[in-house]
């Protein structure tokens, strides 16, 4: 069963068969709302809003244990996680799709293991590779042979939000090898790497980041929206042939 967690943008699968919703509690508190259940192209889907049904939850209070845990435990077999982000490198411009393949980290205290110490021995997992390759693979065959452009392959530099980045944050992000940011990558692919649930992103470039295009001098909010819409109508139908392969 494929789960896909939307971010900004993707609230709800519009084109997904909902059989019902379930409340779903865990051992780490409540998810950032209901499971969605259903079919999409002849696949048992289950979807949920990583912000929140009505875009309520900041990136640094969501509850990223919680909701990796409760798609674990409802059968779910993969994970594409849906994020906007924001542009770094040259050629990832507002409206272009990239399914990163590499990670940094600059968020601090969020809940980001299921290990919270006890009688058992403390398990390292290995997070060289933080994506998970088939399901990236699947994401990028499916996006070419429906002739939608995804790059393949960016750094994602996760900062701990809400707040945007300066245009300093951002140059020494570059110097550090990013290529986007956004604010929700991690902990969620760590957690999911913990339950060894295949999982990848696909990333919707909303804005140019701070200091970088349009956004020289301030990000132009205004045309967030219509970005968002009609890279999201592309997002939904990868998604569509992803379930179909």
């Amino acid at each position: 069963m494929l789960g896909i967690i939307g971010g900004s943008g993707l609230t709800q699968l519009a084109n997904l068969d909902v059989s019902h919703r379930e409340v779903v509690r865990t051992p780490y508190g409540e998810p950032s709302g209901p499971l969605i259940f259903g079919r999409l192209a002849g696949r048992d889907v289950v979807f949920l809003a990583r912000h929140g049904y009505g875009h309520t939850i900041p990136p640094h209070l969501v509850n990223y244990r919680a909701n990796i845990h409760a798609l674990e435990a409802s059968g779910v077999t993969q994970v594409i996680s849906v994020a906007s982000v924001g542009g770094i490198r040259d050629d990832l411009g507002p409206g272009t799709l990239v399914a990163p393949h590499q990670i940094i980290d600059y968020t601090w205290g969020r809940e980001m293991t299921f290990q919270s110490g006890g009688d058992g021995p403390v398990i390292h997992v290995d997070f060289t590779e933080p994506y998970d390759a088939s399901v990236r693979r699947l994401m990028l065959d499916v996006a070419q042979r429906s002739g939608e452009e995804v790059f393949d392959g960016a750094v994602y530099a996760t900062t701990q939000g809400p707040r945007l980045e300066t245009a300093a944050e951002i140059d020494r992000m570059q110097r550090d090898g990013a290529d986007i940011v956004g604010m929700t990558g991690m902990p969620e692919a760590g957690l999911a790497r913990e339950l060894e649930l295949p999982y990848a992103a696909l990333c919707v470039v909303s804005n140019w980041a701070a200091g970088r295009g349009d956004s020289a001098h301030g990000i132009k909010f205004d045309s967030l929206e219509a970005v968002l819409h009609l890279a999201m109508t592309r997002v939904r139908r990868i998604i569509e042939g992803v379930c179909a392969e």
